[in-house]
């Protein structure tokens, strides 16, 4: 799944994507490398051809004005630095940015480029300076407008000044209802402007040239991206879930990389010697290359240095957490090793919901699938023991079964997708041989995906649990199951991704040994269900519908301008195993009445409602008493449902007592404890997934209590065994 980007949001929520070695002192380049020229006249090349491109497009000056549009968003989405002076100056590159580029010429994105670093520059220094004036008073009734994305370019630099005093206006209240003294956030602010500035004083010609080439990538299909050789290999290594290093989750504080976490298992966290909050200072290659003073660097610089081949060694100058930053370091000696990013694969538990009446209690397993993953080099290497979603969720069904589970739900809630083959072969575990999927290329030629393998891994009961965060393999892993009529599906309606990506390696065509121009993922085709619909805008709507957490006008495939429409094509012949029609008003029914009940369900749309209700103000209030009246009645509110939750014997929110904004930016949090708070957050109550088992056991009493409707629901299944109690 892709979701829009910007280059000033990666900045903020991953620095390590972006910032440059502080001294490398050395001045942006106007124009790309040979080797980035030569990259996008292929990227050209890829995306106007139908050969490659499932919606191929011209080049033209249509096509150039809508790069150019996205460009600036990407720039200044906030339209927080240009003016509408700057832009009418821009204005004079919209339409020619299409003949420079299918030359290599993109000597305007880097001009362009250069007065955005101007800006910030000065936006930055603008913000500091206000630091030291007295404009914290926060008893009147003006307020911050945080989403400008409809807004209008500010007419000129007074109303560019005017939306920064009420932005570091915000900035300084919510440290100061966070308990922080005016001295203290002052300098905690002065840090945070001067790091901003800092970053992007520092981006490199290649973050300036992948930023512009996908601003024509996504011209052309909102999931067509570019990658420069070093993200493709980062991207590559989040599908595979696994790498080849020391097994430790790195961050940027200040001019330091810090460890956030050790992955278990790794060298680093075999050794014993490593531990959250760490900072990483120095980095050697071996038992005797020279050791690189690394303060300062960029994060993705201090992790290709750390990164290398199973059986290597590195050796990093490590200073402890509790120590000062000038304190001597400690000299670390690690193996590198092959290590499993175990925190991203499938995950199993049991949910126990009561007996009903005279029914007993019912155990329904869940997994958990945060993606669907794969080690493609190692699944060509017939590495054995490559990740695969498939195989693991495989192995915790096997798992489950032996538990005795009555019924498994599988969680999809935020899956955002990953390898068409997992999604055909996991649906492979529940239905036995059959289309799962439809594929129609660019020419129009449709193709049937199936599987193909004797036999299922879990003929019980299944549901399905999806919400808007869900998208592309796992619409059609969702779609497959509803078609077949072999599991519930439980949720929202997915985010309505229909098409498919391959990755395009650029060095195939000159052959190259080492990488030089990155890799593409294209759209290449788009997928049908078996029914013949796409999943395109319209998703998979559930059988069992929650209330809506996020609105489709924000977040979903309808939010892209130049997303395909829905359309359909001709169903093919698959086996029904069941119809769940008959059986659905009994579980709404059932549903309806038990959420009257339940006080995390209620509290759970109680907070849906009122983040909706906040959201579409687009604007926050600058009165102090009134945001401190907010705050205090939402932790009393927190406080208030904790002794409701002992009271009722319910389980513990263990971040009940934790502050709903520190006002605090991620690098200026304490890692350690920023990261197990993060831990924290994975064991909070989950009502809708205890929901979704209980209608899940409902649908089994039910089935199990009426051999008539059993007889409708499952006609098939009580011949071949599904659904068995």
């Amino acid at each position: 799944m892709t979701v829009k980007k910007t280059l000033l949001a990666l900045l903020l929520s991953a620095p390590f994507a972006l910032m440059a070695r502080a001294d490398s002192g050395t001045a942006l380049p106007n124009a790309p490398t040979a080797d980035q020229a030569t990259a996008a006249k292929l990227v050209y090349g890829l995306l106007s051809d139908s050969r490659y491109a499932y919606r191929p497009k011209a080049l033209d000056d249509a096509l150039a004005a809508d790069m150019y549009k996205r460009y600036l968003e990407a720039l200044d989405p906030g339209k927080q630095f240009f003016t509408a002076q700057d832009i009418a100056k821009f204005d004079a590159y919209k339409t020619k940015l299409d003949d420079g580029f299918k030359r290599g010429d993109m000597s305007a994105a880097y001009a362009i480029f250069a007065v955005y670093r101007q800006r910030v520059e000065a936006r930055v220094a603008h913000a500091r300076a206000l630091l030291k004036q007295d404009i914290f008073d926060f008893a009147g009734n003006d307020s911050f407008v945080y989403d400008r994305e409809d807004a209008p370019w500010a007419t000129d630099k007074a109303a560019l000044d005017e939306l920064w005093k009420q932005s570091v206006r915000n900035d300084w209240l919510r440290l100061k209802l966070a308990g922080k003294k005016p001295e203290d956030i002052r300098k905690t602010l002065d840090k945070r402007y001067e790091n901003l500035a800092k970053g992007i004083a520092e981006l490199k010609g290649e973050d300036v040239f992948q930023t512009f080439v996908n601003s024509y990538a996504n011209a052309v299909d909102p999931h067509t991206d570019y990658f420069t050789p070093r993200s493709a290999d980062n991207f590559n290594l989040s599908m595979s879930l696994s790498l080849e290093g020391i097994g430790a989750v790195l961050q940027r504080q200040d001019d330091v990389v810090a460890i956030r976490e050790i992955v278990p298992g790794g060298p680093a966290g075999n050794s014993k010697k490593l531990k959250p909050g760490d900072r990483v200072v120095g980095v050697g290659q071996g038992d005797s290359g020279p050791m690189e003073d690394v303060i300062g660097w960029r994060i993705d610089d201090v992790v290709a240095k750390i990164r290398g081949k199973k059986g290597t060694k590195v050796r990093l100058d490590v200073i402890p957490a509790e120590a000062g930053l000038d304190s001597q370091p400690v000299r670390v000696v690690l193996v590198r090793d092959k290590v499993r990013l175990e925190d991203q694969a499938a995950k199993a538990e049991v949910i126990t919901i009561p007996a009903a009446g005279k029914t007993p209690a019912k155990r329904i397993g869940v997994i958990k699938l945060p993606g669907f993953y794969q080690d493609f080099e190692g699944r060509r290497r017939n590495n054995g023991d490559y990740a695969s979603a498939t195989r693991d969720v495989a192995k915790l069904l096997t798992q489950l079964r032996g538990e005795k589970v009555d019924g498994v739900v599988l969680d999809l809630r935020n899956n955002g997708g990953g390898s068409l083959t997992e999604a055909i072969e996991l649906s492979g575990l529940f239905i036995d041989r059959g289309p799962v999927v439809q594929v129609r290329e660019s020419g129009g030629r449709v193709s049937v995906e199936s599987d193909s393998d004797a036999g299922i891994a879990w003929e019980g009961p299944l549901a399905v649990l999806i919400n808007r965060g869900s998208a592309s393999a796992s619409e059609i892993f969702a779609g497959a199951m509803q078609d077949y009529g072999r599991g519930l599906v439980i949720g929202e309606t997915t985010f309505g991704k229909g098409t498919v990506q391959n990755l395009v390696d650029l060095d195939r065509w000159p052959a190259n040994e080492t990488a030089r121009f990155g890799q593409v993922k294209l759209t290449i085709a788009q997928f049908f269900r078996v029914n013949g619909s796409s999943t395109q805008h319209k998703g998979v709507e559930p059988d069992i519908a929650f209330p809506a957490s996020v609105d489709a006008s924000e977040f979903g495939e309808s939010t892209y301008d130049n997303a395909l429409p829905w359309t359909r094509i001709a169903a093919v012949p698959h086996t029904r195993y069941g119809n769940f029609e008959p059986l659905l008003p009994k579980l709404r029914a059932l549903h309806d009445k038990r959420v009257a009940d339940n006080k995390e369900y209620q509290w759970w749309a109680e907070d849906v409602a009122r983040f909706k209700a906040e959201r579409a103000k687009k604007a926050v209030s600058l009165n102090e008493a009134e945001r401190r009246a907010e705050r205090d009645g939402n932790e009393a509110k927190r406080k208030q449902r904790q002794e409701e939750r002992k009271a009722l014997g319910l389980a513990l929110d263990p971040l009940a007592d934790e502050s709903a904004d520190d006002g605090l930016a991620a690098s200026e949090r304490d890692i350690a404890k920023d990261a197990a708070r993060e831990k924290l957050a994975d064991s909070r109550p989950d009502p809708l997934l205890r929901e979704s088992a209980a209608i899940l056991a409902d649908a089994v009493r039910l089935l199990n209590g009426d051999d008539k409707l059993s007889a409708v629901v499952l006609p098939t299944a009580n011949v071949r065994g599904h659904w068995a109690d």
